[in-house]
């Protein structure tokens, strides 16, 4: 695995050291706080470039960006249906 750039090998392989020694629950855990802190940048930052966005809005800018304006077209779609069955 190579070096990451700005982190010294000692300090790379004490933090694979502590990943390792982890649970498969506590890496699981860990992924998903990553996860969500990731997507909730990632909105964040299309809510600041788009002010006059909804929520929906900014999901689906977010589907677009990360997955593609297909899926976010298919989601709006399947959304707008869902709602006005309501």
């Amino acid at each position: 695995m190579p070096n990451i750039i700005d982190t010294s090998i000692e300090a790379e392989a004490l933090q694979l050291d502590l990943l390792k020694r982890k649970s498969p629950e506590e890496r699981l855990a860990m992924v998903e706080r990553l996860s969500s802190d990731v997507i909730r940048a990632s909105k964040s930052a299309i809510s600041r470039l788009h002010p006059e966005f909804t929520a929906h809005q900014i999901s689906d800018a977010y589907i677009a960006l990360h997955f593609g304006a297909e899926l976010s077209e298919a989601v709006r779609q399947y959304r707008d249906r869902l709602y006005a069955n309501i």
